[in-house]
């Protein structure tokens, strides 16, 4: 059985019972980061072989993870943090696996896409999550108006090194619209920006950014309807 397993993305009481169940009993843990998962099973207890298992191998090492599956061993898949396949290695191995119907499923956890996005106080009935941004402006900005005139809550990742700019070009292409900035989500100093790209924008400049941010951004006409809504609410007769 290959077990997709979630882990903390930053404090490890996050680890769920179902995850520490299935490390415990699979063969094999497959890391995109051995040394990272190792503190992780040595903080668990837990002493299992591991392999590297990451973009620049994924080729070969899921082949390796294949062979387990037919030889009827347990693997466990894990990412530095979060869910497995979400902007991290997993996506072509479960189309391999299923290709060939060997047993998978997944050990659900921690997901900053979705605690960053119940946290910006924005629509959350109707989303679009689009990852990582193209790192050059021009691809970056067509990147963005994919979404110009979607109505749904918009949500990426984004570098410390590359946040400003990404913004200016979110400010560009969106207009100035509500949006939220969340960083080291679960950690000790947990912090979440809210207000317009341009007022978040100037907050930030001022700010040492370090570590990944998760960016969501109020999908079109969203103020014109909170403003329609509020309207109405503030007149029950009319």
């Amino acid at each position: 059985m290959l077990y997709l397993v979630a882990t903390p993305i930053g404090n490890l009481g996050d680890i769920t019972l179902r995850a520490i169940e299935v490390l415990r009993s699979v063969d094999l843990v497959a890391s995109e980061d051995t040394r990272r998962t190792g503190l992780l099973l040595k903080h668990l207890g837990i002493q299992k072989p591991q392999m590297a298992f990451h973009e620049h191998n994924e080729e070969r090492a899921g082949a390796r993870i294949l062979e387990e599956l037919r030889a009827g061993r347990s693997v466990a898949l894990v990412s530095n943090a979060g869910t497995p396949g979400i902007s991290d290695p997993g996506y072509t191995l479960v189309q391999r696996a299923i290709a060939e119907g060997l047993p998978l499923t997944m050990v659900p956890g921690p997901s900053a896409l979705l605690m960053a996005l119940v946290l910006s106080g924005l629509p959350v009935h109707s989303f679009t999550f689009r990852g990582f941004p193209p790192r050059r402006p021009g691809p970056r900005r067509r990147f963005l108006e994919v979404d110009r005139d979607s109505p749904h809550t918009l949500i990426f990742y984004e570098s410390p090194h590359r946040l400003l700019a990404f913004l200016e070009d979110a400010l560009e292409v969106y207009g100035d619209r509500l949006a939220a900035v969340a960083n080291d989500l679960t950690k000790r100093f947990e912090t979440v920006w809210r207000g317009s790209l341009s007022e978040l924008l100037a907050r930030l400049r001022a700010e040492r950014l370090r570590g990944e941010y998760t960016v969501v951004i109020a999908g079109a006409g969203y103020e014109a309807h909170k403003a329609r809504a509020q309207e109405s609410s503030s007149h029950p007769w009319s």
